[in-house]
């Protein structure tokens, strides 16, 4: 075997004396509680074509005609000017936040934003805080320390809470202290607002923000994101984002798929009722268990179980039951709040959901 750097050997072994060692594993043959397949459309096929391959950057031979289209097309069905194509919502927001905000710039974001957003400031020159997590006073009390061009960064559904940012009220306060709100719809796209248009769209707000990202990868059940938002914003990113700069773009199938999985999902208000109803059951049977669980009412619900063992052992026993399920350990979540996150979906049925309550009401 090779030699392993100490340093490395000693961070892995203290992870494993946390119980907070990450390992890999395939649970798809368990009943599905853990995917972002919301609305079950990473399994829909259909007949889209397009090359499999992109062969190189957008600005060198990936970029084509067609996709030009599709983000026009995407642009406009999302209420914005302009969109333009990345790899993930991980890269969306590492290409967003590593060139938009300036030296001099301030950046504030909720305590709870995704880990892409903080390692895309890292990569930037903008000064960042966080305001804690839906705490309006907190971010009026910033807003007032802040220099230079300000943003407000948050997610209209946190991605580990399950639970909404008050976008109404945040778009309000930026207006009010000249700040540009963006909003990682990751978790909205495909499932709320008119169509699965997202929070910002069902707020009426798009005129209100200076840029959104909308993630393929969950209720799509695709892969990539978009930014979207103006034009200027769009060439901007298109000279200055190194992750666009500096990639293989999305493969042309990629982009078919992502088109017609949006418009497909569109007219699914059947599922998106039925992913409501689903979640208010899983809610109504768990809050009569012997669990705390989440104030979440998006298809992302918690169940908290103090401490990593004890979380593991929860998610195991479940797992033997035969429900997929994943324990959320420390340090991903503060030490304490370890949980079970539990995904609903619209083709769970009643008595998957009242399977899996059970296990929650004898430990």
């Amino acid at each position: 075997m090779k030699r392993i750097p100490k340093a490395l050997l000693a961070k892995l072994q203290d992870r494993k004396q946390n119980n907070s060692f990450r390992t890999l594993d395939d649970q798809h043959h368990l009943v599905d509680f853990y995917s972002n397949d919301y609305l079950g459309l990473a399994k829909w096929e259909n007949d889209q074509k397009g090359e499999l391959g992109s062969t190189g950057s957008r600005l060198i031979s990936g970029n084509y005609q067609r996709t030009e289209v599709i983000e026009r097309e995407l642009a406009d069905f999302f209420n914005q000017e302009a969109g333009l194509f990345f790899n993930s919502g991980y890269d969306a927001n590492l290409g967003f936040f590593s060139c938009i905000p300036q030296k001099g710039d301030t950046v504030l974001y909720d305590q709870f934003i995704h880990a892409s957003v903080r390692d895309g400031l890292k990569m930037g020159l903008a000064t960042a805080f966080s305001f804690k997590h839906n705490d309006l006073t907190d971010l009026k009390t910033k807003l007032e320390r802040a220099k230079g061009t300000v943003y407000v960064v948050v997610e209209s559904v946190y991605s580990m809470d399950g639970d909404f940012s008050p976008l109404e009220e945040i778009a309000e306060i930026c207006e009010n202290h000249n700040a540009f709100l963006v909003v990682d719809e990751a978790h909205a796209g495909g499932i709320f607002g008119p169509n699965g248009r997202g929070m910002v769209t069902e707020l009426k707000l798009d005129e209100r923000i200076f840029a959104k990202s909308i993630t393929f990868g969950k209720a799509y059940g695709s892969h990539g994101a978009l930014i979207l938002g103006n034009v200027v914003l769009k060439d901007f990113l298109i000279n200055f984002s190194r992750p666009l700069i500096y990639t293989t773009a999305l493969s042309p199938h990629a982009q078919e798929r992502i088109n017609a999985v949006v418009k497909k999902s569109a007219g699914m208000e059947t599922e998106r009722d039925a992913l409501k109803k689903n979640i208010h059951l899983f809610r109504n049977l768990v809050s009569h268990s012997n669990f705390q669980i989440g104030e979440s009412e998006s298809p992302i619900q918690l169940v908290f179980v103090s401490g990593n063992e004890a979380a593991k052992q929860l998610a195991y026993k479940i797992n033997q039951a035969g429900f997929a399920v994943k324990a959320i350990l420390h340090p991903t979540v503060a030490e304490g709040s370890e949980r079970l996150r539990i995904c609903i979906h619209s083709f769970n049925t009643e008595q998957e959901i009242e399977d899996l309550a059970k296990l929650f009401k004898h430990d």
